[in-house]
């Protein structure tokens, strides 16, 4: 039996291909940190007036802003299967499944109005659910973790709310997403929104 080749591995370096020439893992986190930072906050004075339906095409637009100047791939949808690097991990949705996957969740939010239907008591409970549908899909190949973060703060601020995600490190985000995925258990999201939500009036400046 073959051995799977993953092609989004540069063979040479065994790190993902990349734009920027970096040969390492940890080359590749700081090209990655410089420009997704530099391209955030471009998008945010860009694109002050952007609605986000919920559709794959909204992640794809964010996909491919931050992640330009790093992949060739940026913002089109993984075809191999993923699932993160610690020990019994399960993988994401099927590659073949994204779309369908997007669509029910985007289904799921408006049932939520996009979450401008939600009242202050139960934000960050759903915000947690609808967090937890999207994630589970993972649409891209790397990235996904900083598209949905600014997905979310553009849903959540045109909702009347603010997220700080200076106040959540990457390990309590992994195990809260892990807990929702792999045993419906919200809690832990829940709680790390409801530390990081404030609100907001939506006529504010988003990059304010």
């Amino acid at each position: 039996m073959s051995k799977f080749v993953d092609p989004y591995i540069d063979p040479e370096t065994g790190v993902l291909r990349n734009l920027a020439g970096a040969r390492t893992y940890d080359e590749l986190l700081n090209v990655e940190g410089e420009f997704v930072a530099m391209r955030t906050n471009e998008f945010l004075e860009q694109h002050s007036a952007f609605r986000p339906s919920g559709t794959l095409e909204d992640l794809c637009l964010i996909h491919r802003s931050l992640f330009q100047d790093v992949y060739d791939w940026a913002g089109e949808i993984r075809t191999v299967e993923i699932r993160k690097e610690t020990e019994g991990a399960e993988f994401f949705l099927p590659s073949t499944n994204i779309a369908m996957g997007i669509e029910w969740s985007r289904s799921e939010l408006l049932k939520d109005g996009m979450m401008k239907q939600v009242d202050r008591e139960h934000f960050a409970e759903r915000l947690a659910y609808h967090y937890d549908n999207y994630n589970f899909v993972h649409p891209f190949r790397e990235g996904n973790g900083r598209t949905q973060r600014l997905f979310w703060t553009y849903i959540c601020h045109d909702a009347g709310y603010d997220l700080d995600w200076r106040l959540v490190s990457g390990e309590e985000n992994d195990e809260a997403s892990r807990l929702a995925a792999e045993q419906q258990d919200y809690s832990l999201l829940t709680v790390m929104f409801s530390r990081i939500l404030s609100p907001v009036a939506s006529t504010e400046p988003i990059n304010r």
